[in-house]
């Protein structure tokens, strides 16, 4: 009898705590994302409707992180790259910056298309991660765009922020239209 009023007693207890807690609200489009406050020297992240959307009104370049929740090599450039006061800042006053989950299964409208999710082994892929990476899914990629949303480049891979600056300088600038980036790259 003991064994179960502590059994009853342990049941309401599990209940009380697991009811204290307050739940956890969730946007689409952002159970991987850490909402930074731009204030503090971080970066302002967009969705892809609302960087477009901004374009449309102040044309301006936009910088899309494809990423996926499992890459580790995604996770430390969050932590170590974008969370660097210098790159946030530089990434706030040239681009609209879109992080795009190359996984996400939110259905995006862009310019007369439906881009949604495809299931396709254990996760799938976003048809819009698909295009904007022309087909190279690697993790992290950078994906550089145009005031006329047209694709300047790719850019895959980590990247610390003292070499991260320097790519984001390069399309900013638009010293892509006249030099190399392994000309550039050689004069830093």
């Amino acid at each position: 009898k003991m064994r179960k009023v502590i059994l009853l007693i342990s049941v309401l207890a599990v209940i009380a705590i697991f009811y204290s807690f307050k739940p956890i609200e969730v946007q689409p489009n952002s159970s991987q994302i850490e909402i930074i406050d731009e204030d503090k020297g971080l970066v302002k992240w967009y969705t892809w409707e609302e960087a477009v959307a901004a374009n449309k009104k102040i044309p301006k370049k936009i910088f899309v992180d494809v990423y996926t929740t499992w890459c580790g090599p995604c996770k430390m450039m969050d932590r170590n790259t974008f969370n660097n006061p210098e790159v946030a800042k530089y990434i706030n006053e040239h681009f609209y910056a879109v992080k795009l989950d190359a996984e996400s299964k939110e259905d995006i409208e862009f310019d007369g298309h439906t881009f949604t999710h495809v299931p396709n082994g254990r996760r799938g892929v976003h048809t819009l991660a698909v295009a904007l990476l022309n087909q190279s899914m690697r993790f992290p990629s950078c994906v550089f765009l145009d005031e006329n949303v047209a694709r300047t480049s790719i850019v895959p891979g980590y990247m610390p922020p003292e070499s991260f600056i320097k790519v984001l300088k390069f399309h900013a600038e638009e010293i892509y239209k006249t030099t190399s980036w392994d000309d550039y790259s050689k004069n830093l």
